[in-house]
């Protein structure tokens, strides 16, 4: 080939630009076969595993108990039943203190851990994460041994008791406030200097300051964390299952029509009141989202925050008093869990946990979670991550990949109580031909999944939005087999974030209790539905130990996982440094 025609000959490896209009990628006609097998396969399960059963929900909110047609005859009865119209106002009510605390206390606490000097802050941060390592029945029993009949500080509430609004407030303050404190630990370290810096040349004041700039600047981030608090009080169902007393809520209420009355036309409607403002809420942040903007540009410079001697104490002040609550309430259910007979006979005993005295099913069920945790891990890694390649790296049609990811954040907006509605609805029906999969451990993998599949997605879509299109062009410019790139360049590169996926499956199947409640069996009970029904049994200290037993497990994994991402750093990610 003569220098001309080399020079003017087209490049053996595409651009971007080349790589976006030829659908993603150059395929041969068989990986074109297998991209469209695998989104349809992707579409097919988020349709089977979250679409459908939801339609189910709405389709039985018009028959009666009896399965006769009613039409709108079960809301109409909602809308007349004082108790149920009762349950909206107090779940609207107390979710919305619960926001108020928890968002003040979550942003004065991410407040002093980037913008001060204070001693201590990695320490605070692993404290502000403890209530993720538990289900949510566990704050509820450490307030009952506090503050409960036979409390030792039941005389802080004067008189009050702890069952009802006080304990639900106090309970899912603990429960929600670590996803306050990410959202705006993230949105306080996004700070541009410049701006404080040319507001004290102008003479403004710390207060001007904090009112002009830092506000501004996370008003975003306080309205992802109002959403998601909001979001997960309404929804919770064992805050207010183990210390609601007689003040009813739109989780516990679904329950009760379901489980206790066997009301399932009145359950259907139910989750559908409770999904209404899980859906607003999920709407709503998605729009202030849409509508924020960049803070940081290539010219900012970061906020580094000065010393200062006052300042920095009363930081270190308030996050030990706060992160020695939170250490405080797990530490209370630790201790009950290894007492003979709380608070009369405090001598150690590790009787409480010998489960099969308090619950037929024994050390069954904690294996039946680590089990749960396991699959839900395994399949919901491989499932998602795999269903965010194809959406972001293969060729096809855009309303398919738009179809796809609307799915696929659909769960997002769906409370675990209503998904597990769903389940019984969808998969229980006679016509269903994947009823076999009803009372198994199969359904609870498949649930759970579904509903932590959004976050996951997320977290996929974000690593492989990291990666240059580049290398799957130079793979097909040398011809290397699709599905080669993926196992050899992108999943190593991804690893990071597919341990991240993994890990989040595998402790939120462990710690769940709404997704599963209504699917498990006598011999698939996993262990947070044991720690339900030993409380509603009276075993409160069976309970207490079992629910000790998946915070050591979570923090087990958790630990875990830090040193194998570390590893992974070292190993998969060098091309990232300079």
């Amino acid at each position: 080939m003569s220098l001309v025609k080399a020079a003017t000959a087209k490049p053996v490896f595409f651009t971007l630009r080349q790589f976006g209009r030829q659908s993603g990628r150059p395929v041969e006609p068989g990986e074109r076969r297998l991209f469209g097998l695998g989104m349809g396969g992707i579409a097919l399960f988020l349709a089977l595993f979250v679409l459908l059963p939801l339609c189910a929900v709405f389709l039985r909110s018009v028959y009666d108990r009896d399965g006769a047609f009613v039409g709108l005859a079960n809301f109409a009865a909602f809308l007349e039943a004082p108790t149920l119209v009762r349950s909206v106002a107090n779940t609207l009510t107390l979710s919305l203190l619960t926001t108020v605390i928890t968002v003040a206390l979550a942003f004065l606490y991410a407040f002093c851990l980037t913008r001060t000097h204070m001693a201590g802050k990695g320490l605070f941060r692993l404290l502000a994460q403890i209530p993720l390592l538990a289900p949510s029945l566990l704050p509820a029993i450490a307030l009952v041994y506090l503050f409960g009949n036979k409390g030792i500080l039941r005389g802080l509430l004067m008189g009050e008791s702890i069952y009802g609004p006080i304990g639900i407030v106090m309970g899912e303050v603990f429960y929600t406030f670590p996803h306050a404190v990410m959202i705006l630990t993230v949105a306080l370290s996004t700070s541009d200097a410049r701006l404080y810096e040319a507001a004290e040349a102008l003479g403004a004041g710390a207060w001007k300051r904090f009112a002009t700039i830092t506000l501004p600047g996370v008003r975003y981030g306080l309205i992802s964390a109002i959403f998601v608090v909001f979001t997960l009080v309404v929804t919770d169902f064992g805050v207010p299952k183990v210390i609601g007393g007689s003040t009813n809520m739109l989780a516990t209420d679904v329950y009760k029509q379901v489980v206790g009355l066997q009301n399932f036309g009145m359950g259907a409607v139910v989750g559908i009141v409770l999904l209404l403002p899980a859906v607003l809420a999920f709407v709503a942040d998605w729009v202030g989202q849409r509508r924020q903007m960049a803070l940081l540009s290539a010219r900012s410079v970061p906020f580094q925050p000065r010393v200062s001697p006052v300042g920095d104490r009363l930081a270190l002040l308030f996050c030990t008093l706060v992160g020695g609550l939170l250490l405080g309430l797990l530490g209370v259910a630790g201790f009950a869990s290894i007492v003979t007979f709380w608070p009369y006979n405090l001598t150690p005993t590790l009787a409480n946990y010998d489960f099969a005295q308090f619950d037929a099913a024994g050390w069954s069920s904690y294996a039946n979670s680590l089990t749960l945790a396991f699959w839900t891990a395994l399949a919901g890694t491989a499932i998602v991550f795999t269903g965010a390649w194809l959406v972001e790296r293969a060729p096809g049609r855009a309303a398919m990949k738009g179809t796809v990811r609307l799915m696929a954040i659909l769960p997002l907006a769906v409370p675990g109580m209503v998904l597990g509605l769903a389940y019984i609805f969808f998969f229980n029906a006679p016509w269903n031909p994947l009823g076999w999969l009803y009372h198994g451990m199969s359904i609870l993998v498949l649930a759970t999944v579904a509903h932590f599949y959004t976050v996951s997605h997320l977290t996929a879509v974000t690593a492989l939005k990291q990666l240059d299109a580049e290398f799957e062009a130079v793979s097909a410019s040398l011809k290397v087999p699709v599905w080669s790139t993926f196992l050899r360049v992108t999943v190593p590169l991804c690893l990071p974030a597919i341990l991240d996926i993994a890990i989040y499956f595998f402790v939120n199947a462990m710690t769940t209790v709404s997704a599963v409640v209504f699917l498990y069996s006598p011999e698939t009970k996993p262990a947070s539905v044991a720690v339900l029904n030993m409380d509603d049994a009276g075993e409160v200290a069976g309970a207490a130990a079992m629910a000790m037993m998946i915070v050591l497990t979570s923090a087990a994994v958790r630990a875990l996982h830090a040193l194998l991402s570390r590893a992974l750093q070292a190993r998969t990610q060098a091309w990232r440094r300079r």
